[in-house]
């Protein structure tokens, strides 16, 4: 099956439900003077490019927790060319017309993930009659530390080229350009949210979905100035786009493994006292330039994004991902959950004590319970009281044998992708649950309610 794009003609491979294409760029390869730069269209290309496997990935090191196998999730690590501005489009039809299109932004902290990862499989949404596109984007110091003489938040403008890209080619895969829903995961879901209080997004989409995310965890320009600074002094160069772009990738990956260590990387809270990733990660998207000219919460609350439709919700035990497997969780001392918190916020003890640190329960309970509700759920409770328009909140509560209803539980639901996910789900995940997430998902893209009330949390689990 051959579709024609606006930078030339692509190869699909049929699908049971319909066809796959793999790897189509929607940008040019951001190297030599692209690297740091804003992404342009992709050049064209003569003949037919084959579209059948999936293509590189945005340059990463695999990271693994203990005990733990996401690569359903994250992918097996860095997958080497150029060509990584891509995206990946499931459609029920090319010749079809109008159908509602969903474009998912992948998670992995800014620094890790693909969009091609196994559980991100479009078959149950081209079953559903909606065309998904997954996006590839650039992550860690290519994408998220401002370097003189470069471009900012260079991971959030390969987002919109890439939202760009759907209005403009959409149409060719069966796809209405009118009627786009954005949703991400995690790190996805903070680019979403962001891109929801962005002025540059206006038109590109119609609904969004933010899953275990929120407008909250973003950074000042000094934060992350800091921490262009503290990279460059590792690699023994200025934090200039041009010093950047003479190194090769391998180097500034591990200039980014440096300041991932524990200790490696400069203080990154902000004037109040609090490190708005709690830990998670040091890149994150900055406020103050022409992507988020203005905090994207306080965007949100004036208006921005009043017309697009909202889904946003959490899992109900997010930070067990990080604190389960490794038995953590067990062996938590009341001490450490405090000096754990300090380093992210100014009043750990007294907030620890609000959730019952002292008292007859488990540290890691309580930091578990605690961290949920700090990094995730006030956050998404907050967007969604915030955003004019049409707004809808779940919470994901199925647990998993293992892991609990832990960050990033609901994705083999949304996806219907649970034959991919047996290391995450277990053995007998509910098949009815799945098939009625991802119908949810697929209703509220064509129509904009996924058949739950607005004014009321939706459970699901």
């Amino acid at each position: 099956m051959i579709v024609r794009t606006t930078s030339g003609d692509v190869r699909g491979e049929p699908i049971a439900t319909g066809v796959r294409f793999r790897g189509v760029p929607y940008a040019a390869a951001p190297e030599g003077e692209l690297r740091f730069a804003a992404p342009v269209p992709a050049p064209p290309w003569d003949g037919v490019r084959d579209a059948r496997e999936a293509g590189p990935t945005a340059p990463q090191r695999h990271r693994t927790i203990p005990g733990l196998d996401l690569s359903a999730v994250v992918g097996d690590g860095w997958r080497t060319g150029a060509e990584y501005l891509t995206v990946d489009v499931w459609t029920p039809d090319p010749g079809a017309e109008s159908l509602p299109v969903l474009v998912f932004v992948h998670g992995g902290a800014f620094i890790g993930g693909t969009g091609s990862a196994p559980v991100y499989d479009g078959t149950a949404f081209t079953r559903g009659g909606a065309v998904l596109v997954t996006v590839q984007y650039r992550l860690g110091v290519d994408g998220f530390v401002p370097l003189d003489g470069g471009e900012t938040n260079l991971g959030l403008r390969d987002q919109l080229a890439a939202l760009r890209w759907v209005q403009e080619n959409i149409t060719a895969f069966g796809g209405d350009p009118g009627n786009v829903t954005l949703f991400g995961e995690s790190a996805g879901a903070i680019s979403v949210a962001c891109l929801l209080g962005s002025p540059l997004s206006t038109g590109l989409f119609r609904r969004a979905i933010v899953q275990s995310g929120h407008a909250n965890m973003v950074r000042g320009r000094a934060e992350l100035e800091r921490l262009a600074r503290v990279t460059a002094d590792g690699l023994g160069v200025e934090p200039a786009a041009e010093a950047f772009r003479k190194l090769s990738t391998e180097q500034l990956l591990d200039a980014q493994d440096a300041v991932l260590e524990p200790g490696g990387g400069p203080d990154l809270r902000g004037e109040d006292g609090l490190d708005r990733s709690y830990g998670l990660s040091p890149f994150l998207p900055m406020v103050g330039d022409d992507v988020l000219p203005r905090h994207p919460g306080e965007a949100i609350r004036a208006g921005a994004g009043a017309d697009v439709d909202l889904i946003a919700g959490t899992c109900r035990e997010e930070m067990l991902l990080y604190f389960g497997p490794t038995g953590l969780l067990d062996v938590l001392t009341d001490e450490q959950a405090v000096a754990m918190l300090s380093a992210s916020h100014p009043d750990a003890a007294g907030v620890l004590r609000g959730y019952g640190l002292g008292e007859d329960r488990k540290a890691g309970e309580v930091f578990v319970e605690a961290m949920t509700d700090l990094v995730f759920r006030d956050g998404v409770k907050e967007l969604v009281e915030s955003h004019q328009g049409r707004s809808f909140r779940y919470e994901f509560e199925w647990r998993a044998p293992k892991l609990g209803a832990c960050h990033g539980m609901e994705l083999p639901f949304v996806f219907d992708s649970l034959a991919v996910s047996a290391a995450i789900v277990g053995d007998r995940p509910p098949a009815e649950l799945a098939r009625e997430v991802n119908a949810a998902w697929t209703r509220f893209a064509a129509t904009g309610d996924p058949g739950w009330a607005a004014t009321e949390t939706t459970h699901l689990g």
